[in-house]
């Protein structure tokens, strides 16, 4: 069973997003198990928005609430577009 910790980064390498997992309004610890790591065969398109990432989360992970975090650590707002997140650990690099 995978570490939340884990997850998380397996989620990071495959969307380009930070992803924190929530419970019950609060973070789940990092060294918190999972049944199953994060499967998905590509990323999210860019044109999709956090509202629809996260629900596919929920479908994974039921019973888990998701933060999407920017490059500076900002929760993501539900209408902002996947790349537009993306951009900005872009723009980080630079």
């Amino acid at each position: 069973m995978p570490k939340v910790k884990y997850v998380e980064k397996t989620i990071w390498e495959k969307e380009g997003v930070k992803v924190k997992f929530k419970k019950d309004g609060k973070d789940v610890r990092g060294d918190a198990s999972l049944p199953t790591n994060y499967i998905s065969q590509k990323a999210t398109k860019n044109s999709a928005n956090v509202t629809f990432l996260k629900n596919k989360l929920h479908k994974q992970f039921p019973g888990y609430d998701f933060d999407v975090e920017n490059a500076e650590k900002n929760k993501q707002r539900g209408n902002t577009l996947l790349g537009n997140v993306r951009d900005t650990f872009l723009e980080e690099t630079e």
